[in-house]
Protein backbone atom coordinates (compact mmCIF):
# COMPACT_ATOMS: atom_id res chain seq x y z
CA UNK A 1 0.00 0.00 0.00
CA UNK A 2 1.34 3.43 -0.92
CA UNK A 3 2.44 5.67 1.96
CA UNK A 4 1.40 8.82 0.10
CA UNK A 5 -1.72 10.78 -0.80
CA UNK A 6 -1.92 13.16 -3.74
CA UNK A 7 -4.16 16.17 -3.03
CA UNK A 8 -5.40 18.02 -6.12
CA UNK A 9 -7.08 21.44 -6.45
CA UNK A 10 -7.39 22.55 -10.06
CA UNK A 11 -3.93 22.75 -11.64
CA UNK A 12 -2.21 22.32 -8.25
CA UNK A 13 -1.31 18.98 -6.72
CA UNK A 14 0.51 18.11 -3.51
CA UNK A 15 1.86 14.75 -2.32
CA UNK A 16 1.55 14.14 1.44
CA UNK A 17 2.43 11.12 3.56
CA UNK A 18 -0.08 9.08 5.58
CA UNK A 19 1.91 9.92 8.73
CA UNK A 20 1.58 13.65 8.01
CA UNK A 21 -2.21 13.25 7.59
CA UNK A 22 -2.50 11.38 10.90
CA UNK A 23 -0.31 13.89 12.75
CA UNK A 24 -2.25 16.86 11.35
CA UNK A 25 -5.51 15.16 12.41
CA UNK A 26 -4.21 14.74 15.96
CA UNK A 27 -3.00 18.35 16.02
CA UNK A 28 -6.50 19.49 15.02
CA UNK A 29 -7.94 17.51 17.94
CA UNK A 30 -5.44 19.08 20.38
CA UNK A 31 -6.12 22.57 18.98
CA UNK A 32 -9.92 22.22 19.30
CA UNK A 33 -9.54 20.91 22.87
CA UNK A 34 -7.32 23.91 23.76
CA UNK A 35 -9.81 26.34 22.20
CA UNK A 36 -12.72 24.89 24.22
CA UNK A 37 -10.61 24.88 27.40
CA UNK A 38 -9.56 28.50 26.86
CA UNK A 39 -13.22 29.57 26.60
CA UNK A 40 -14.05 28.00 29.96
CA UNK A 41 -11.14 29.54 31.93
CA UNK A 42 -11.15 32.94 33.63
CA UNK A 43 -12.69 34.98 36.43
CA UNK A 44 -16.13 34.29 34.87
CA UNK A 45 -16.08 30.47 34.57
CA UNK A 46 -18.13 28.98 31.76
CA UNK A 47 -19.19 25.44 30.90
CA UNK A 48 -19.36 23.71 27.54
CA UNK A 49 -23.14 24.05 27.87
CA UNK A 50 -22.74 27.86 27.97
CA UNK A 51 -20.70 27.70 24.75
CA UNK A 52 -23.39 25.57 23.11
CA UNK A 53 -26.03 28.08 24.23
CA UNK A 54 -24.04 30.93 22.63
CA UNK A 55 -23.77 29.01 19.34
CA UNK A 56 -27.50 28.26 19.32
CA UNK A 57 -28.46 31.83 20.29
CA UNK A 58 -30.11 30.88 23.61
CA UNK A 59 -27.40 32.22 25.99
CA UNK A 60 -27.86 35.11 28.42
CA UNK A 61 -26.45 38.49 27.30
CA UNK A 62 -23.75 38.39 29.98
CA UNK A 63 -22.52 35.00 28.71
CA UNK A 64 -22.61 36.20 25.10
CA UNK A 65 -20.53 39.25 26.05
CA UNK A 66 -17.91 37.14 27.83
CA UNK A 67 -17.64 34.64 24.99
CA UNK A 68 -17.94 36.83 21.90
CA UNK A 69 -16.45 40.14 23.06
CA UNK A 70 -13.93 39.22 25.74
CA UNK A 71 -12.52 35.77 25.02
CA UNK A 72 -13.18 34.97 21.34
CA UNK A 73 -10.94 37.73 19.85
CA UNK A 74 -7.98 36.65 21.98
CA UNK A 75 -8.45 32.94 21.24
CA UNK A 76 -8.93 33.49 17.50
CA UNK A 77 -5.90 35.79 17.47
CA UNK A 78 -3.73 33.19 19.23
CA UNK A 79 -4.71 30.50 16.70
CA UNK A 80 -4.34 32.71 13.62
CA UNK A 81 -1.17 34.45 14.74
CA UNK A 82 0.52 31.23 15.87
CA UNK A 83 -0.17 29.69 12.47
CA UNK A 84 1.09 32.80 10.68
CA UNK A 85 4.34 32.95 12.67
CA UNK A 86 4.97 29.26 11.99
CA UNK A 87 4.36 29.69 8.24
CA UNK A 88 6.72 32.69 8.18
CA UNK A 89 9.36 30.68 10.02
CA UNK A 90 8.91 27.67 7.72
CA UNK A 91 9.33 29.82 4.63
CA UNK A 92 12.57 31.42 5.86
CA UNK A 93 13.98 28.13 7.20
CA UNK A 94 13.34 26.56 3.80
CA UNK A 95 14.80 29.58 2.01
CA UNK A 96 17.98 29.57 4.13
CA UNK A 97 18.04 25.75 4.45
CA UNK A 98 18.86 26.28 8.11
CA UNK A 99 16.70 25.62 11.24
CA UNK A 100 17.94 28.93 12.71
CA UNK A 101 16.69 30.93 9.74
CA UNK A 102 13.51 32.26 11.34
CA UNK A 103 12.35 35.91 11.02
CA UNK A 104 13.02 36.74 14.69
CA UNK A 105 16.61 35.47 14.44
CA UNK A 106 17.60 37.16 11.17
CA UNK A 107 16.22 40.59 12.05
CA UNK A 108 12.94 40.90 10.14
CA UNK A 109 10.82 41.05 13.31
CA UNK A 110 13.21 43.69 14.70
CA UNK A 111 12.71 45.65 11.44
CA UNK A 112 8.94 45.53 11.97
CA UNK A 113 9.52 46.76 15.54
CA UNK A 114 11.58 49.66 14.15
CA UNK A 115 8.75 50.51 11.75
CA UNK A 116 6.26 50.62 14.63
CA UNK A 117 8.58 52.73 16.83
CA UNK A 118 9.02 55.26 13.99
CA UNK A 119 5.24 55.29 13.46
CA UNK A 120 4.68 56.01 17.17
CA UNK A 121 7.31 58.77 17.09
CA UNK A 122 5.44 60.32 14.14
CA UNK A 123 2.34 60.52 16.35
CA UNK A 124 0.22 57.79 14.71
CA UNK A 125 -1.32 55.26 17.12
CA UNK A 126 -4.13 53.53 15.15
CA UNK A 127 -3.84 49.84 14.33
CA UNK A 128 -3.85 50.57 10.58
CA UNK A 129 -0.88 52.96 10.97
CA UNK A 130 1.04 50.52 13.20
CA UNK A 131 0.32 47.66 10.77
CA UNK A 132 1.60 49.72 7.85
CA UNK A 133 4.70 50.69 9.86
CA UNK A 134 5.39 47.07 10.80
CA UNK A 135 4.89 45.81 7.25
CA UNK A 136 7.06 48.53 5.68
CA UNK A 137 9.75 48.13 8.35
CA UNK A 138 9.83 44.37 7.88
CA UNK A 139 9.93 44.58 4.08
CA UNK A 140 12.69 47.23 4.01
CA UNK A 141 14.74 45.15 6.45
CA UNK A 142 14.14 41.97 4.45
CA UNK A 143 15.22 43.50 1.16
CA UNK A 144 18.22 45.25 2.79
CA UNK A 145 19.34 41.87 4.16
CA UNK A 146 18.62 40.21 0.81
CA UNK A 147 20.67 42.78 -1.14
CA UNK A 148 23.58 42.76 1.37
CA UNK A 149 23.68 38.96 1.25
CA UNK A 150 23.40 38.73 -2.55
CA UNK A 151 26.52 37.43 -4.28
CA UNK A 152 25.49 35.78 -7.57
CA UNK A 153 22.43 34.50 -5.72
CA UNK A 154 21.59 34.20 -2.03
CA UNK A 155 23.11 31.48 0.15
CA UNK A 156 21.36 30.55 3.40
CA UNK A 157 24.28 30.88 5.82
CA UNK A 158 25.27 34.32 4.48
CA UNK A 159 21.65 35.49 4.70
CA UNK A 160 21.50 34.43 8.37
CA UNK A 161 24.79 36.14 9.29
CA UNK A 162 23.84 39.37 7.50
CA UNK A 163 20.36 39.22 9.08
CA UNK A 164 21.77 38.84 12.58
CA UNK A 165 24.06 41.84 12.00
CA UNK A 166 21.25 44.03 10.62
CA UNK A 167 18.96 42.92 13.46
CA UNK A 168 21.59 43.93 16.03
CA UNK A 169 21.92 47.38 14.43
CA UNK A 170 18.15 47.88 14.39
CA UNK A 171 17.85 46.69 17.98
CA UNK A 172 20.37 49.35 19.02
CA UNK A 173 18.40 51.97 17.06
CA UNK A 174 15.15 50.87 18.74
CA UNK A 175 16.76 51.30 22.17
CA UNK A 176 18.09 54.74 21.21
CA UNK A 177 14.65 55.82 19.93
CA UNK A 178 13.04 54.65 23.17
CA UNK A 179 15.53 56.66 25.24
CA UNK A 180 15.09 59.82 23.15
CA UNK A 181 11.29 59.65 22.87
CA UNK A 182 8.93 61.23 25.39
CA UNK A 183 7.77 59.09 28.31
CA UNK A 184 4.34 58.24 26.87
CA UNK A 185 5.72 57.12 23.50
CA UNK A 186 8.57 55.16 25.12
CA UNK A 187 6.14 53.45 27.51
CA UNK A 188 3.76 52.59 24.66
CA UNK A 189 6.63 51.15 22.60
CA UNK A 190 7.89 49.15 25.61
CA UNK A 191 4.45 47.68 26.33
CA UNK A 192 3.97 46.83 22.66
CA UNK A 193 7.49 45.34 22.51
CA UNK A 194 6.69 42.84 25.28
CA UNK A 195 4.35 41.00 22.91
CA UNK A 196 0.93 40.53 24.52
CA UNK A 197 -2.50 39.42 23.31
CA UNK A 198 -4.29 41.08 26.24
CA UNK A 199 -5.47 44.15 24.29
CA UNK A 200 -6.25 42.51 20.96
CA UNK A 201 -9.79 43.05 19.65
CA UNK A 202 -11.91 42.15 16.61
CA UNK A 203 -10.68 45.11 14.46
CA UNK A 204 -7.03 44.01 14.78
CA UNK A 205 -7.91 40.35 14.26
CA UNK A 206 -9.97 41.19 11.16
CA UNK A 207 -7.27 43.34 9.57
CA UNK A 208 -4.57 40.76 10.27
CA UNK A 209 -6.82 38.01 8.92
CA UNK A 210 -7.13 39.86 5.60
CA UNK A 211 -3.33 39.89 5.21
CA UNK A 212 -3.05 36.28 6.33
CA UNK A 213 -5.77 35.17 3.90
CA UNK A 214 -3.56 36.40 1.05
CA UNK A 215 -0.65 34.40 2.49
CA UNK A 216 -2.86 31.30 2.79
CA UNK A 217 -3.99 31.60 -0.86
CA UNK A 218 -0.36 31.74 -2.04
CA UNK A 219 0.80 28.98 0.34
CA UNK A 220 0.18 25.96 -1.99
CA UNK A 221 2.28 27.51 -4.76
CA UNK A 222 4.94 28.52 -2.22
CA UNK A 223 5.02 24.99 -0.75
CA UNK A 224 5.55 23.43 -4.17
CA UNK A 225 8.37 25.81 -5.11
CA UNK A 226 9.97 25.54 -1.65
CA UNK A 227 10.34 21.78 -2.08
CA UNK A 228 12.01 22.26 -5.46
CA UNK A 229 14.33 24.95 -4.09
CA UNK A 230 15.36 22.55 -1.30
CA UNK A 231 16.89 20.36 -4.05
CA UNK A 232 19.33 23.18 -4.83
CA UNK A 233 19.16 26.27 -7.04
CA UNK A 234 20.53 24.54 -10.15
CA UNK A 235 18.13 21.59 -9.87
CA UNK A 236 15.19 23.91 -9.20
CA UNK A 237 16.07 25.96 -12.28
CA UNK A 238 16.21 22.75 -14.35
CA UNK A 239 12.69 21.90 -13.08
CA UNK A 240 11.39 25.25 -14.38
CA UNK A 241 11.44 27.29 -11.16
CA UNK A 242 12.51 30.96 -11.61
CA UNK A 243 14.92 30.83 -8.66
CA UNK A 244 15.58 34.46 -7.68
CA UNK A 245 12.00 35.58 -8.47
CA UNK A 246 10.69 32.75 -6.31
CA UNK A 247 13.01 33.74 -3.46
CA UNK A 248 11.71 37.32 -3.59
CA UNK A 249 8.12 36.00 -3.53
CA UNK A 250 8.92 33.83 -0.51
CA UNK A 251 10.55 36.77 1.32
CA UNK A 252 7.43 38.91 0.75
CA UNK A 253 5.13 36.10 1.95
CA UNK A 254 7.24 35.41 5.05
CA UNK A 255 7.52 39.08 5.99
CA UNK A 256 3.77 39.67 5.42
CA UNK A 257 2.90 36.73 7.70
CA UNK A 258 5.15 37.88 10.55
CA UNK A 259 4.54 41.64 10.14
CA UNK A 260 0.75 41.22 10.36
CA UNK A 261 1.21 39.52 13.74
CA UNK A 262 3.89 41.93 14.95
CA UNK A 263 1.70 44.92 14.13
CA UNK A 264 -1.24 43.51 16.10
CA UNK A 265 0.39 42.21 19.28
CA UNK A 266 4.10 43.08 19.16
CA UNK A 267 7.02 40.71 18.64
CA UNK A 268 6.29 37.10 19.71
CA UNK A 269 9.59 35.24 19.77
CA UNK A 270 10.49 31.60 19.08
CA UNK A 271 7.15 30.35 17.66
CA UNK A 272 8.50 30.96 14.13
CA UNK A 273 11.76 29.26 15.13
CA UNK A 274 10.43 26.17 16.89
CA UNK A 275 7.09 25.30 15.20
CA UNK A 276 8.44 24.30 11.74
CA UNK A 277 11.12 22.04 13.26
CA UNK A 278 8.66 20.40 15.68
CA UNK A 279 6.27 19.80 12.76
CA UNK A 280 9.08 18.37 10.62
CA UNK A 281 9.97 15.86 13.34
CA UNK A 282 6.33 14.92 14.05
CA UNK A 283 5.41 14.39 10.40
CA UNK A 284 8.70 12.69 9.49
CA UNK A 285 9.25 14.98 6.51
CA UNK A 286 13.05 14.62 6.62
CA UNK A 287 14.65 17.85 5.42
CA UNK A 288 11.41 19.36 4.09
CA UNK A 289 9.26 21.83 6.02
CA UNK A 290 5.50 21.26 5.72
CA UNK A 291 3.49 24.50 5.86
CA UNK A 292 0.20 22.92 7.01
CA UNK A 293 1.86 20.94 9.82
CA UNK A 294 3.92 23.96 10.87
CA UNK A 295 0.80 26.16 10.96
CA UNK A 296 -1.04 23.70 13.23
CA UNK A 297 1.95 23.35 15.58
CA UNK A 298 2.31 27.14 15.69
CA UNK A 299 -1.38 27.59 16.55
CA UNK A 300 -1.15 24.99 19.34
CA UNK A 301 2.08 26.55 20.71
CA UNK A 302 0.83 30.14 20.80
CA UNK A 303 -2.62 29.28 22.19
CA UNK A 304 -1.01 27.08 24.86
CA UNK A 305 1.47 29.85 25.71
CA UNK A 306 -1.34 32.40 25.96
CA UNK A 307 -3.36 30.15 28.29
CA UNK A 308 -0.25 29.75 30.47
CA UNK A 309 0.36 33.52 30.41
CA UNK A 310 -3.15 34.17 31.73
CA UNK A 311 -3.62 31.33 34.22
CA UNK A 312 -0.30 29.68 35.18
CA UNK A 313 0.27 32.11 38.08
CA UNK A 314 -2.99 33.04 39.89
CA UNK A 315 -3.53 36.79 39.95
CA UNK A 316 -0.61 37.53 37.59
CA UNK A 317 -1.12 38.30 33.87
CA UNK A 318 2.12 37.70 31.97
CA UNK A 319 2.86 38.95 28.42
CA UNK A 320 2.47 36.02 26.03
CA UNK A 321 5.85 36.91 24.52
CA UNK A 322 7.52 36.26 27.89
CA UNK A 323 6.11 32.72 27.96
CA UNK A 324 7.19 31.96 24.39
CA UNK A 325 10.70 33.20 25.21
CA UNK A 326 10.87 30.72 28.14
CA UNK A 327 9.61 27.88 25.91
CA UNK A 328 12.05 28.90 23.19
CA UNK A 329 14.94 28.93 25.64
CA UNK A 330 14.10 25.38 26.70
CA UNK A 331 13.83 24.38 23.02
CA UNK A 332 17.29 25.79 22.24
CA UNK A 333 18.72 24.06 25.32
CA UNK A 334 17.34 20.71 24.13
CA UNK A 335 18.83 21.31 20.68
CA UNK A 336 22.24 22.12 22.20
CA UNK A 337 22.18 18.99 24.36
CA UNK A 338 21.23 16.81 21.36
CA UNK A 339 23.93 18.35 19.19
CA UNK A 340 26.45 17.91 22.03
CA UNK A 341 25.59 14.20 22.36
CA UNK A 342 25.75 13.75 18.60
CA UNK A 343 29.20 15.35 18.47
CA UNK A 344 30.53 13.38 21.46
Amino acid sequence: MSGFFVLRAGPLSLRVTRRAVVVCGLLWVVLIALVLWAFTLGSYPLSLGDLTAVMTGTARNSVRTVVLEWRAPRIVAAVLFGAALAVGGAIFQSLTRNPLGSPDIIGFTTGSYTGVVLTLLAGATSYAALAAGALVGGLITAFAVYLLAFRRGVQGFRLIVVGIAVGALLSSANTWFSVKADVDTALRAAVWGAGSLSAVGWPAVTMAAVVLAGVAIAAPVAQRRMRRLELGDDTAAMLGVPVERTKVMLVVLGVAATAAVTAAVGPIAFVALAAPQIARRLTGQGGSVDLAGAALVGAVLLLGADIAAQHAIPGVLLPTGAVTVCVGGAYLLVLLVREGRRGA
